[in-house]
């Protein structure tokens, strides 16, 4: 592997931090993981990430370079290489990150959201090349999403531009509170806890025999309704396409918005296919603007769902080099 370049992604999670060895083509040579929640200080987890990192990246062995890090985070904010106010990591407030990085390397290291990187990630690994204006928008444990205009990524003044998850699906109150501090923001519904909430609600107002009858709340979960509705369970679908019908109802504002060519849905729900996106297309289209009707595209990712955040979070580099 002679003077191959590559870029180091990094998607930094509540619970792991996984990382990955890219190239520009999207192959991701090594990659690893560490346990983000065993770090207090932010100091502790850098070195420790970098540490590992050089472990990893010796398994390749020689003749590549490191063009840079590309890091993928809970509120990160790209102006400032900052985490800002993270409810599902454990360091508080404002985390200098790129400052920390750039402790232990040169090399340029860009910080952003994860649904940002998972966005350029689309552009330029995934279904997006070639298009200009798209959004991203990932379905995991919340709502994350990433919008493109005009072939750049949207962040706004602050740099926290386009955080759809976290607007509400209805004005009057919800009593679904919010990691954020608000209730009712759309991931209390469309994400994988909210479709559980839902289907929760759904089975206890229900009188029709169910299996998860036999079970406590806290047993069940996304993947275990998504298999029954797999299997015709009625319930479990209709969970489904309430799920589906707010999100497309969502998503008829953001065509609105900025007017896109296609919406991706990437993430453990969107794997669900059919069963998010025909009630999603058909929400979206009943609320469209009739200007709008017919022409945005909701696709799947193109992007590995195992790899993702990582292939984001590393064609940040290629997209600042190129930029």
């Amino acid at each position: 592997m002679l003077n191959k370049k590559l870029a180091i992604g990094i998607d930094i999670g509540g619970t792991n931090t996984v990382f990955g060895f890219v190239d520009r083509e999207g192959n991701i040579l090594v990659e690893d993981r560490l346990k983000t929640a065993s770090f207090q200080k932010i100091e502790d987890f850098v070195g420790a990430l970098f540490k590992i990192m050089a472990a990893t990246g010796s398994r390749i062995g020689k003749g590549f370079e490191i063009m840079g890090y590309g890091i993928g985070a809970p509120m990160g904010n790209i102006h400032k290489g900052t985490i800002e106010y993270s409810a599902s990591l454990p360091w508080k407030g404002i985390v200098p990150l790129a400052e920390v990085f750039h402790r232990h390397t040169e090399l340029p290291v860009i910080v952003t959201n994860d649904a940002n990187a998972s966005a350029v990630g689309e552009m330029i690994y995934g279904g997006a090349r070639g298009m200009r204006d798209f959004v991203v928008i990932t379905l995991g444990t919340g709502l994350g999403s990433g919008f493109v205009v005009d072939g750049k990524l949207m962040y706004g003044h602050d740099g926290f531009a386009g955080e759809l998850g976290h607007t509400p699906i209805r004005p009057e109150p919800s009593e679904r509170e919010c990691g954020c501090g608000k209730k009712g923001c759309l991931e209390t519904y469309v994400s994988a806890t909210g479709l559980t909430k839902t289907f929760i609600k759904i089975l206890a107002d229900s009188r029709q025999p169910s299996e998860f009858k036999k079970l406590s709340i806290d047993e069940i979960n996304a993947e275990m309704i998504f298999r029954a509705a797999k299997k015709g369970d009625k319930l479990a679908i209709k969970a489904f396409h309430i799920t589906g019908k707010i999100l497309g109802y969502k998503l008829a504002d953001v065509v609105s918005h900025t007017s896109p060519e296609a919406i991706f849905l990437l993430g453990g729900l969107a794997l669900a296919e059919e069963l998010i996106f025909k009630p999603a297309k058909e929400s979206m289209e009943e609320y469209l603007l009739s200007i709008y009707k017919g022409k945005v595209k909701l696709l799947p990712s193109k992007l590995n769902s195992k790899n993702a955040a990582v292939l984001g979070a590393s064609s940040l580099v290629w997209s600042d080099l190129k930029s």
